[in-house]
């Protein structure tokens, strides 16, 4: 158990002691989360195919499935709360099945659907959850509540009955509860779901904010793509059981992660014409895979699909300038939405993508 100190915040473990078995990365990232063949089944349901997975310090990943897909299987193995059927796994360097309660110290985690004492208060529920982890004066232990109200935005609503709260401030409040422990990871399981846009926004801010202010590392699961876009740093697909994709999201979007490359070029064309001419160019070009062409108010939209991005990248500018008569009003690579990303994935034929 932590000791809260009135000046300052509460003492946990010797960090030397609690990062010893930690796997630094290149670049000087540790690896939090460390998966090797982690299988989960229930009689001949295969709920967790092996699962290989990595993620790094003080990132936010997202981790994405359809429903039955093993998200919510892979979090209750990473807790300890089940016992893998094959594979092996490490949080913070510490075995999943050995070090179970280890890790659960240093871990907050929100399940998906978080229940409450409707009868209490904000204030009380946090106060409940934090002497669970801290011993040390009373006035130290409220001053982490506060601290904690105030970081997830319900400072104003603290002291007002559970029963009365709005789905949003209810998430709050989970989220709340989950790092008022001050986890170095957080572990939460469909944290914006059934939640406005104005709900999901607000637990979104709240979810960056740890990792800027606390360093904390975020692990999520949800459905929710445009929230994954947004905030994430790398994500994993998982689907029936087995994962397809792991990746930083930028590699995803930009299709770097073993799909066609993509260029994007919007031009125009001069008086004296050109176009046709620097289609054919790019269309003799060995590297050049297929040419999309789309009209765009006057201009001429080309989605260029390539094998060789080097040689993409030096020579698509080149080919289409090579004649007169043709103006770039922009060139770059193309961004797909993860809408479309994981669309491919899950509906298309399994791949790995990491």
């Amino acid at each position: 158990m932590k000791t809260v100190r009135e000046d300052g915040p509460p003492a946990g473990a010797d960090p030397d002691v609690a990062r010893r078995g930690e796997e630094p990365e290149r670049g000087g990232a540790r690896t939090i989360i460390d998966t090797r063949g982690l299988a989960k089944s229930y009689k001949r349901v295969h709920a967790l195919k092996p699962l290989d997975l990595k993620v790094s310090e003080s990132s936010i990943f997202g981790f994405l499935g359809p429903n039955g897909a093993g998200k919510s299987t892979t979090i209750k193995l990473l807790l300890g709360l089940v016992k893998p059927t094959a594979g092996s796994g490490t949080v913070f360097g510490r075995d999943i099945t050995a070090g179970g309660v280890e890790i659960r110290r240093r871990v907050g985690y929100l399940a998906q659907e978080p229940q409450y004492y409707g009868h209490m208060t904000a204030r009380q529920t946090l106060r409940f959850a934090a002497r669970f982890f801290y011993s040390g004066p009373e006035s130290a232990i409220e001053r982490r509540v506060s601290e904690t109200l105030r970081l997830v935005g319900l400072d104003d609503r603290a002291d007002r009955r559970i029963k009365g709260f709005s789905g949003g401030e209810r998430q709050r409040l989970g989220l709340a509860q989950a790092q008022v422990n001050e986890p170095e990871l957080l572990i939460l399981d469909e944290p914006a779901a059934s939640l406005d846009p104005m709900g999901r926004r607000d637990v979104l801010a709240v979810i960056e904010r740890l990792r800027e202010e606390r360093g904390a590392t975020v692990f999520y699961s949800t459905h929710i793509l445009d929230d994954v876009q947004r905030v994430s740093d790398a994500v994993a697909i998982l689907k029936n059981g087995r994962l397809v994709a792991q990746a930083p999201i930028e590699e995803l979007l930009t299709g770097g992660t073993g799909s066609a490359a993509v260029y994007e070029l919007v031009l125009k064309e001069g008086s004296s014409g050109g176009l046709n001419e620097a289609r054919e160019r790019l269309r003799a070009a060995p590297w050049v895979s297929s040419l999309e062409e789309n009209p765009e108010n006057g201009r001429a939209r080309w989605l260029v699909g390539v094998t060789d991005e080097d040689a993409a990248e030096e020579g698509i500018l080149r080919l289409v300038l090579e004649g007169r008569g043709v103006r770039v009003a922009s060139f770059g690579r193309k961004r797909r939405s993860l809408e479309e990303v994981f669309l491919g994935l899950v509906e298309g034929g399994s791949r790995d993508a990491g």
